[in-house]
């Protein structure tokens, strides 16, 4: 589990791709040896949790299988790139996010950006699948960062970035066009299963009168 607030930014050592479909994901952190990571450990690459396998230096390898690769964007990372790099939590760590747990719903493209103040807006996409999961002030984690909903229309919702997300993860390298992977707060998951298996009309209505409250 992680908090979503991303402390460090690793870059694409290699990609090893291989025969069965799956890859083999190298990252350099610098943070690595310092932060004593080990294989088995968590880590949060660009929104998607995945497990240390081997440790050689500062780099940290990951296996990625097709399933994840299918629902994330991990198959179009190349060497070189920048990525979202966080630990997860420990007992007693403070959290200043929300509860990321790095399965990755799917992904969606980003529409446009402009500036705001001091930060930007982004405009991305809504997935019709997850359109109900999404609500404005609502937690969501993109590309592993902790963000909440600025304001939801038909097919698409906003991000308001604030200069110190820009400068510490890879958001403010994202162009009109280019995918992020998007995680829904789990809250609203279970908030909609609740609802959805309420059978009787009037409780049905009384859950969704409290959880709009």
């Amino acid at each position: 589990m992680f908090s979503g607030l991303i402390a460090d930014r690793a870059t694409v050592h290699a990609v090893e791709r291989l025969d069965g479909g799956g890859v083999t994901l190298h990252v350099a952190c610098d943070e690595a040896v310092a932060k004593q990571i080990e294989p088995k450990d968590s880590i949060c690459v660009n929104g998607v949790c995945l497990t240390a396998t081997r440790i050689s230096g500062n780099v940290v390898a990951f296996d990625v299988i097709p399933e994840t690769l299918d629902r994330s964007t991990l198959g179009e990372l190349k060497t070189g790139e920048r990525v979202n790099f966080e630990l997860s939590l420990r007992l007693g760590d403070r959290i200043g996010g929300h509860f990321v747990y790095g399965h990755v719903d799917t992904t969606a493209r980003v529409l446009s950006r402009i500036g705001a103040g001091q930060g930007e807006r982004v405009t991305v996409e809504c997935p019709p699948n997850l359109s109900r999961f999404i609500c404005e002030k609502a937690f969501i984690s993109v590309d592993g960062v902790s963000l909440t909903v600025a304001s939801v229309a038909p097919g698409r919702f906003d991000l308001a970035l604030i200069p110190e997300t820009l400068a510490r993860t890879t958001l403010g390298e994202r162009p009109p066009g280019s995918h992020l992977n998007i995680e829904v707060d789990s809250l609203a998951r279970y908030a909609v299963a609740a609802v959805d298996g309420q059978t009787d009309e009037h409780s049905r209505a009384e859950l969704e009168w409290a959880f709009e409250i």
